[in-house]
């Protein structure tokens, strides 16, 4: 496209003739992708692994994917296709100790669980996928020595308790069921030593003294606490509370309070005839019946499962759900994901199946299907309906690319003949919805300024006769500047109201045309580029960042002269660094690494494309609310980036 007398090109002609001219000019080779052309497609990613929520990896087969799972905690595999939920990891049962658990308590087994809790003085099982507990252990005597007690002076039975007591002098015992003192080992004498001892436990009513009277023998006071619901004894002389007559557990249903009772066992008597019931005592849950798993909408819940799979299939019919589990951990999300999409630059079945094989997490796929043949709106079509089947069970939407040859002349015509772009539109729409894509990618290069509005009229009738058959439309477009945009042919604020996603091609910010060496997409031009459109009144729900895997390697003569570039794929740049022993140097400017070499006797030069300049990209698509990336192109990246792109979705 022109922009102020300057070209500025992104190749996706690839007709017979052309792509075999661009491949010498870009210097990219034809080698990998003839070796491409005979890759199988068994071996497409279709299985996913999640950790809790988290994507990690993608697989091409269930056996591998479930053999990577297993090396994590709450980990999944699903069907990237369609989330089908193939297997998991999660922990059916759960271990408790007096309404308290941790993550480390939690087991696949019930044998697992109870080998724990054999282990624990009270231990409660719970099988996460049923209602209740499957086993329970809970201490019903505790045990004092005056009005002090230990945390491990808690026991099952009586006759526990009172062999514990045969160590100690002045004990008594507590029955938590009743909350009575049942035993002790005081003497006649020894009870009216006691009584006659200085008054300090005094009966307390909402945190107060109840103005009854104090008493030196503890047994007493609770008799007389006894009499005052919802009193407490305390010990002046140390202000501690020594007894309470408040029931500690309460029965809850549907999160309602129901009743409260002094011992477990009379509230499980009530709370396992109640669905939804819970028992609560300080803060911790000791019993219930309520599923362990809540679907919830946007944080709202909507209904809750006892089983992972059954919570997972339910969440899918809403967007913005999530599977919660009762700890507050998001085991199970679709909420909105960064969306990734791939331009092959090809139309080749093969070679586009190749590319999209190391992918993952690729959302939509952009052959180079569909070209405007002349002005009267005969369209060139290399569809293929095989691949929209193939790729549609590995996950991946098909947006087939549809160019104007990069040619003005021959747009300019086109979009003065309103019955070639009736022909054309018709065509288009009708072969989409034949092949069952899910859109299409609109990539008009090089159009006319003076075109400006016949442009923006053409992408609304075309936007129009998609959306009628249920498709969407994004649209390609340079980056934009301020000082430019007078003179080009994209309308972005009225282009960005009518399609569906605006791509900005944050790209070739130094081109193969440009008179000095740079970086193909300085990381603050970019994101420059993203502000433009934010400014041009685009929101950001609409814009995905393009983004380039592949750099240019610049050739300079000894005064620094530019004489040459061609580009280099960011897969080959490990192997030309090493090769060439090329130095690198931060360089602020670009926030990239620039490398140079000697070669022949001319400096080489040029601003490298990494994982992590990637990534820095994904993060400015976050910091400003994006849809998400598109990436020029497929087959130029290292495979292993996949594995961080999918993790950062």
């Amino acid at each position: 496209m022109v922009r102020g007398g300057v070209i500025f090109i992104r190749i996706t002609t690839w007709t017979a003739l052309t792509a075999a001219f661009l491949v010498v000019q870009t210097g990219l080779g034809i080698t990998a992708t003839a070796n491409a052309e005979s890759a199988g497609i068994d071996n497409m990613t279709k299985y996913r692994v999640y950790q809790n929520d988290k994507a990690l990896q993608e697989f091409s087969s269930a056996a591998g994917a479930i053999a990577y799972a297993r090396s994590f905690a709450y980990s999944h595999v699903e069907k990237t296709a369609d989330r089908l939920w193939i297997w998991d990891d999660f922990p059916r049962y759960k271990v408790y100790a007096n309404g308290f658990s941790t993550a480390a308590c939690e087991f696949k087994t019930l044998a697992e669980a109870q080998a724990f809790a054999a282990k624990q003085p009270f231990s409660q099982i719970r099988d996460l996928e049923k209602p209740g507990w499957v086993s329970a252990v809970y201490a019903d005597y505790r045990m004092y020595q005056g009005d002090r007690t230990l945390p491990n002076w808690s026991f099952a039975t009586l006759a526990e308790a009172k062999k514990a007591a045969a160590a100690y002098g002045n004990v008594h015992i507590i029955e938590l069921s009743s909350n009575q003192w049942v035993w002790d080992n005081l003497s006649d004498a020894q009870e009216r030593e006691q009584r006659d001892q200085t008054p300090v436990y005094e009966v307390h009513v909402n945190g107060g003294p109840s103005g009854a009277l104090k008493y030196g023998f503890l047994l007493d006071a609770i008799r007389a606490s006894a009499k005052v619901p919802g009193s407490t004894v305390s010990n002046s002389a140390t202000n501690a509370v020594v007894y309470s007559n408040i029931p500690a557990f309460a029965v809850l249903q549907n999160g309602k309070p129901v009743k409260a009772y002094y011992g477990l066992a009379q509230a499980l008597s009530l709370a396992k005839r109640l669905p939804g019931a819970v028992i609560e005592s300080e803060g911790r849950e000791w019993w219930t019946n309520v599923p362990y798993l809540t679907v919830r909408q946007s944080g709202k819940p909507l209904r809750s499962f006892h089983t992972l799979k059954a919570a997972a299939a339910y969440a899918a019919r809403f967007r913005d759900s999530a599977v919660v589990a009762a700890d507050g951990r998001t085991l199970w999300s679709n909420a909105k994901e960064l969306v990734y999409l791939g331009w092959n630059g090809t139309q080749t079945t093969q070679t586009v199946l190749s590319q999209v094989r190391p992918t993952q997490g690729l959302d939509y796929d952009a052959p180079n299907w569909f070209e405007l043949g002349s002005a009267d709106g005969t369209m060139i079509d290399d569809s293929d309906p095989g691949l929209v089947k193939t790729l549609r069970g590995a996950g991946t939407k098909l947006t087939p690319i549809v160019h104007n040859q990069n040619d003005k002349t021959l747009t300019s015509a086109f979009l003065r003949n309103p019955e070639g772009q009736s022909r054309f539109i018709a065509s288009l729409v009708k072969k989409l919805s034949a092949l069952g894509a899910a859109g299409v990618n609109l990539d008009f290069e090089m159009v006319d300024g003076a075109d400006k509005m016949l442009y923006t009229s053409f992408v609304r009738d075309l936007t129009e006769a998609a959306h009628r058959n249920k498709l969407t439309v994004s649209i390609d477009l340079p980056r934009g500047d301020v000082k430019w945009d007078i003179y080009s042919a994209y309308d972005r604020a009225k282009l960005g109201e009518i399609v569906d996603t605006v791509v900005i091609m944050a790209y070739d910010q130094h081109w193969r045309g440009s008179e000095e060496a740079g970086s193909v997409a300085q990381l603050p031009w970019a994101e420059q580029g993203i502000k433009n459109y934010l400014a041009y009144g685009v929101p950001a729900s609409k814009l995905m960042l393009g983004i380039p895997f592949y750099v240019r390697d610049w050739t300079l003569d000894a005064d620094g002269k530019l004489l040459s570039s061609k580009a280099i794929t960011m897969a080959a740049l490990p192997g030309l660094i090493k090769r060439e022993h090329a130095a690198g140097v931060y360089d602020s400017a670009a926030n990239q690494v620039k490398y140079t070499y000697e070669q022949d006797g001319h400096q080489h030069v040029f601003w490298a494309e990494t994982p992590d300049t990637v990534k820095a990209r994904v993060d400015l698509v976050k910091k400003y609310g994006l849809a998400g990336i598109a990436a020029w192109r497929l087959g130029y990246e290292s495979p292993d980036m996949w594995t961080m792109l999918l993790r950062q979705k």
